[in-house]
């Protein structure tokens, strides 16, 4: 089950940050505090403005995916995760994150069942998702607010994944991602760690801007995002509500499917060919190892050439493929910014410093 697949459904996020009472900048001793009171309650609000406050650090936290706790790994705040649901696959995150990802009790596979997240024992749940509705297979509704607050676990969420596909604008920076970073070191005191990956965030995508950002709209490439693992009969696109859309902007590139309001489609292969992509990134999920992941690109690009439909594409008959992972790209995480860097090197050779 992809992760994906449910971000378009959330309705609210984790989102504006303060401190409450807080006359000055906000110290890393504050962020830093060690577990009990917090200097200062931290609150977070939703999409509609729902404020949840923390007046001490969780220290039990579910992770409702690979994602979310992915983010908290690279914070720091491993030690804290005592649950995940859809785990990250043996071998899919960077080598200095997986073996802690992979000591994570895992909840569920897929999404966690309602009796057995309300009895985790968690102090904070953070959902990627808003909604469980619809997902069948027995795995029960999603909590109530409720039920969450009788449970005593607070329910946040990340703003990045689940209110972009709501929102009035297309998405074409990588902001959203730094306020869900921000946000969760504030709330899980690793404040300076969380700046600290943001600022790296910040500067691997001003360098690129700084390359390439001059170039004309008419000059950007068109860029297809092939979504191999979400079926070759009637392809997914990722529209201007997702977070690719703003990694192939940001990248001096046009998302071929830029003109489609939300975070992902489905359309017809008419509809690709109309478009007619100078590039097309072979976009497949992390099999867990880079032998595994080669043939599953090897597989993209073979039934690209092969399919009628699609093997005359200008991109297909030059070659112009790029070989980058599913998850960096569609989902939202620091590696986002590593993704604009990979693209803008292969699309603008020579404008971009190779790593």
């Amino acid at each position: 089950m992809r992760s994906r697949v449910w971000c378009g459904a959330a309705a609210a996020v984790l989102g504006g940050l303060f401190v409450a009472g807080c006359g000055g900048t906000g110290s890393d001793s504050a962020d830093e505090s060690a577990a009990g009171a917090a200097a200062e309650p931290v609150s977070v609000t939703d999409c509609v403005g729902a404020r949840t406050t923390f007046s001490t650090t969780p220290e039990k936290i579910v992770t409702s995916n690979a994602s979310s706790l992915e983010l908290l790994l690279r914070l720091g705040a491993g030690d804290k995760v005592i649950g995940t649901g859809f785990p990250p696959g043996k071998g899919t995150l960077p080598a200095e994150l997986d073996g802690q990802a992979q000591k994570v009790t895992v909840l569920s596979d897929t999404v966690i069942p309602k009796e057995k997240l309300l009895g985790s024992g968690a102090d904070v749940y953070i959902d990627t998702f808003a909604s469980m509705e619809g997902m069948g297979g027995g795995m029960g509704d999603a909590p109530t607010e409720e039920e969450f607050k009788a449970a005593g676990i607070k329910h946040i969420y990340l703003k990045s994944t689940a209110c972009a596909a709501q929102g009035e604008n297309p998405v074409t920076d990588l902001a959203a991602v730094e306020d869900d970073v921000t946000s969760l070191g504030k709330v899980t005191g690793t404040g300076a760690e969380a700046r600290k990956l943001v600022a790296e965030m910040k500067d691997k995508v001003d360098a690129v801007q700084e390359a390439v950002g001059d170039t004309p709209e008419s000059r950007r490439p068109t860029y297809f995002f092939f979504d191999y693992d979400a079926g070759t009969k009637q392809p997914t696109v990722v529209c201007n509500r997702q977070i690719a859309n703003a990694v192939i902007t940001l990248a001096g590139a046009r998302n071929a499917f830029a003109d489609c309001d939300g975070d992902f489609k489905q359309v017809g292969w008419e509809d690709v060919i109309a478009k007619n992509p100078d590039w097309i990134q072979l976009g497949v999920r992390d099999r867990g190892s880079a032998e595994a992941n080669d043939k599953a690109f090897d597989e993209a690009e073979k039934w690209l050439k092969g399919n009628a439909a699609t093997k005359g594409l200008a991109a297909v008959e030059e070659g112009h493929f790029l070989r980058i992972g599913s998850e960096q790209t569609t989902i939202a995480g620091v590696e986002n910014a590593d993704t604009v860097e990979e693209i803008a090197r292969t699309l603008h050779p020579g404008k971009v410093d190779q790593p």
